[in-house]
């Protein structure tokens, strides 16, 4: 429990109250910590092998205080763990994904794919998708389960500790309420074409993205294209190797892949990189030789792999930063629910926004050529516009906020008389805040609005 307050909140280690050590054996499992959070793991109050069952295994029935240890009857950082990289998916899966998952057939249907109009492609994805309402787990459009559970975990810390107030260092620099960023997956000629038009529409706005370009087969990557993306002040980062689908489905042809894709982010100077179709396995991440990796999202019921991370902050998958997506594609929003409405947008964003998440977007190219997409495009910048100007929200590209959360994850705080002071390399962005119990519930503030 220390290590997962420490990590996400960098609290001081010795204010936090203890937790009994656990000696759990059994199956993984569901279970819920309250009528809101569905949990994955080893539990001493039970787990059920299917997602319906987890509310009859309540764990936060069976936690208690005592004297100043917290007693937990499950392991927090298995949980949190199991949740950041998705290891609940296989107990997850219908038998329909677990058919589309097998390699004969994802290559017979990558094989046939551009063989395929355009129509009957979308028909067969609306079919793979019928069922995303009817999913109980991740909970849609946004799961902060994990963020819960690290509230959660400060509050019965606190109360175990016998204190009032837990100073953290703030999640975002100056003290900002939230992060946005903007991003742009290039998968096809037209797409590559579309960037400057597209980048002159992003700087009306005041938004800066980062453009993923797909290194080999899709279309040539000239030098000239590359240097203007990074002249213009956005980032360019690496977008699979050839967007084939076949990525992670085999661990010899991965490694040859993973070597590629290292290449080419060594050869474009990128730190950034994303999956094609947010195909992933988190557990192959340590042959990248990038910084930071966007292809997990929130929430996967509109992704051809389901599952979802369950938090809205970054996290760390051993050396490399993740940056999850926190709202739904424009391609899923288009073609899957047929959509031009900003609406879901929106819910998503204020759903992000009391958990003072990351707010991460992909928008197309190759969608955004269509005028009426375009149009709902322009109308989400403009959102997005009045909500950074009105919220005072940071508006960064990818690569700023890995270096933030590199360089926060390195700071601490240390006593000076009566309070704290945040030390370690780039200390100057970062803000002091407090966490408080509230007649029973945590709530934040920066310390400059503490009353002293």
């Amino acid at each position: 429990m220390n290590q997962s307050l420490s990590d996400y909140y960098r609290v001081p280690e010795c204010l936090i109250g203890r937790s009994s050590p656990l000696h759990l054996s059994g199956p993984e499992g569901f279970f819920s910590l309250g009528p809101h959070a569905i949990c994955y793991g080893q539990c001493e109050s039970g787990v059920s092998a299917r997602v319906e069952g987890a509310a009859l295994c309540d764990a936060s029935k069976r936690i208690c205080i005592t004297g100043s240890e917290v007693d937990l009857p499950f392991d927090p950082e298995q949980v949190i763990e199991n949740l950041r990289r998705e290891r609940y998916l296989s107990a997850l899966e219908p038998q329909k994904e677990r058919m589309v998952t097998r390699e004969w057939v994802r290559k017979s249907y990558y094989f046939v794919r551009e063989l395929l109009p355009v129509s009957i492609r979308r028909y067969m994805q609306r079919a793979y998708f019928s069922d995303w309402k009817n999913r109980r787990f991740p909970a849609w459009p946004v799961d902060s389960t994990v963020d819960m559970l690290h509230e959660k975990l400060l509050q019965l810390s606190m109360e175990a500790a016998g204190i009032q107030q837990m100073p953290f260092i703030w999640f975002w620099p100056g003290g900002a309420p939230n992060c946005l960023i903007m991003t742009h997956d290039v998968e096809s000629f037209e797409g590559r074409e579309f960037t400057s038009e597209l980048m002159n529409l992003d700087q009306s706005y005041g938004i800066r993205a980062s453009f993923q370009v797909i290194p080999e087969k899709r279309y040539e990557v000239p030098e000239e294209y590359v240097s203007e993306i990074k002249k213009r002040g956005f980032e360019f980062n690496v977008h699979d190797l050839n967007h084939d689908g076949r990525l992670y489905l085999e661990r010899g042809e991965f490694l040859r892949r993973a070597a590629a894709i290292n290449r080419y982010v060594h050869r474009y100077d990128s730190r950034g990189f994303r999956a094609g179709s947010m195909y992933r396995n988190l557990d192959w991440y340590d042959s990248f030789e990038f910084s930071y990796d966007m292809s997990v999202p929130n929430v996967a019921h509109l992704e051809p792999k389901r599952g979802g991370c369950c938090t809205v902050m970054p996290y760390f998958v051993g050396k490399i930063l993740e940056l999850p997506l926190t709202t739904t594609q424009d391609y899923s929003l288009i073609h899957i629910l047929n959509s031009y409405s900003i609406d879901l947008w929106k819910t998503q964003l204020d759903l992000i926004r009391v958990r003072h998440g990351l707010m991460s977007f992909i928008a197309h190219p190759d969608y955004l050529v269509e005028g009426r997409a375009r149009k709902m495009y322009q109308e989400l910048l403009e959102y997005l516009r009045q909500i950074i100007a009105r919220e005072k929200i940071w508006a960064a590209l990818p690569g700023e906020v890995d270096q933030w959360w590199r360089a926060r994850s390195q700071m601490r705080l240390e006593r000076r008389g009566d309070g704290w002071e945040i030390a370690g390399e780039g200390k100057e962005k970062a803000r002091l805040a407090y966490a408080f119990l509230d007649h029973g519930k945590l709530v934040y503030e920066l310390a400059d609005s503490v009353p002293r």
